[in-house]
């Protein structure tokens, strides 16, 4: 997929200074896995002692909402609820080919307004209804992205990958994306450090991003194989050394060309590609929760020196090191001299 423009950057300590509201739209018949989605991971977001986010599900009709699997759901909110939210999250529907015209004129106000407008699985259906995805790349669950397609062919349709941003609306492909899509959400607003934990919390994996985002790197269609993951995750443990394709083909106890193959195939990637995501993603870390200097970040990242580190940050965030640290920081710095310069 080409590359996208980055969004703005969140401002210098605005970056979990409040509760951020996100508004979960459960048009029926509802998925009850993509709706608990957003409420399990951002109800596992703590910032300075207190909740990140507040989320809130609601209905087009207050009260018993049919699931995908036949239950009813109470819903108690309506679709007022969106008004004083930052995200509006759209959960798949076994409804996708006739949305709601009140969630159609909801999302259509919402971007108007200036609110991140999200979907998961099927949901992408309703964006492009709205007219939120003309011109966009997005995706959705991938038995019906054909009809996606077909129906909207305006929409910059991206196939195998996890999720995708484009601007202020974010779509996820089906079932388990979801879960990617909104740890993307949590690691955008406050840092790899937070959706990391919350990952750790939730038992899942906390990266695999999918799309060309602001804070997301290199897009990583889901893995289709582990042939190769007691390799990756010995290379995790040696980002800080000089490793490449022939120490990865070592340790998997293949040639270099196999490796080259089967590891493309099984992360989408090539292995140095893979290799420059991790190292970027622990740098990122390392500048949220340690006040090491820029150039110990960038040796202990595998980055080698403080000017790649700044390259390969602007590049995929649109930050600088400090600017970066200054944003998602949760630490109070007490850099030593020189630790600032880049």
């Amino acid at each position: 997929m080409p590359p996208r423009s980055p969004s703005p950057a969140a401002p210098a300590g605005s970056v979990g200074s409040r509760v951020r509201r996100v508004a979960v739209i459960a048009a029926p018949p509802v998925s009850m896995f993509n709706l608990a989605i957003p409420e399990m991971l951002f109800g596992k977001v703590e910032i300075d002692g207190g909740p990140g986010y507040e989320t809130v599900i609601c209905a087009p009709d207050p009260g018993p909402v049919t699931t995908s699997g036949g239950l009813d759901l109470v819903v108690p909110h309506g679709l007022e609820a969106v008004e004083g939210a930052d995200t509006v999250i759209l959960a798949g529907s076994g409804a996708y080919e006739d949305p709601d015209p009140r969630v159609l004129d909801v999302l259509r106000a919402s971007a108007a307004g200036g609110k991140r407008i999200a979907s998961i699985c099927t949901g992408a259906f309703a964006l492009a209804e709205a007219g939120l995805l003309d011109g966009r790349a997005a995706t959705t669950y991938w038995a019906y992205r054909p009809l996606l397609a077909a129906r909207h062919p305006a929409v910059d349709l991206q196939d195998d990958v996890l999720f995708v941003q484009d601007g202020p609306v974010l779509t996820s492909s089906g079932y388990a994306a979801g879960i990617d899509l909104c740890l993307h959400v949590i690691r955008t607003d406050h840092g790899a450090a937070v959706a990391n934990t919350v990952a750790r919390l939730a038992l899942v994996a906390p990266v695999r991003p999918g799309g060309q985002t602001q804070f997301t790197q290199t897009p990583l269609p889901p893995e289709r194989g582990a042939s190769f993951a007691d390799t990756r995750a010995w290379a995790m443990e040696h980002l800080d050394e000089p490793l490449g394709l022939t120490d990865l083909a070592r340790h998997a106890g293949v040639s270099v060309r196999t490796l080259s193959r089967r590891f493309h195939a099984e992360t989408g990637v090539s292995p140095l590609q893979w290799l420059l995501h991790q190292r970027v993603e622990r740098a990122k870390e390392l500048l949220e929760t340690t006040s090491l200097a820029m150039d110990q970040v960038a040796r202990a990242s595998g980055l080698g020196t403080a000017d790649s580190l700044r390259r390969h940050l602007l590049r995929r965030t649109g930050l600088t090191p400090s600017a970066y640290r200054s944003s998602f920081s949760r630490l109070v710095l007490r850099l030593t001299p020189g630790a600032e310069t880049e």
